[in-house]
């Protein structure tokens, strides 16, 4: 029998790791791992996690070019895919993130096999939304 590396979590680099983990907690209602919460200081490394889910964590960097996706010359290079139950609840979605801080890169939520939009967080990583 073979066995295969688990993944464990998805990790996302950032300027500013407090303040993507603090989107990225408010838009999928994630809880930091033990320690990590904002009352215990700033950080180079923060874990969220959800029951059931895969843990999202956060990597402080100096800089990091943010896509251009679907246009120029920086490419997407990961994204988080997401979805939701039906349209109404991706309108729903659409105006969470966006009032949290997200930049809609592309729609689609008229496509009636595949109704989605795209988005990037504060920091530039596109996400998906979609009807699935």
């Amino acid at each position: 029998m073979t066995t295969y590396p688990t993944i464990v979590q998805v990790v996302l680099d950032a300027t500013d790791v407090r303040a993507l983990a603090e989107f990225y907690r408010e838009l999928f209602g994630l809880e930091y791992r033990p320690g990590d919460e904002p009352a215990n200081g700033e950080r180079d490394w923060l874990v969220l996690r959800s029951p059931g889910g895969v843990p999202l964590a956060f990597q402080q960097v100096d800089a990091l070019p943010s896509a251009t996706w679907p246009e120029g010359p920086v490419p997407q290079q990961l994204h988080l895919d997401t979805t939701v139950p039906d349209v109404a609840e991706l309108d729903v979605q659409h105006e969470r993130a966006l009032a949290l801080g997200a930049r809609l890169l592309h729609d689609r939520s008229d496509d009636l096999e595949e109704p989605l939009r795209v988005y990037a967080d504060p920091a530039g990583h596109p996400f998906c939304i979609f009807v699935g």
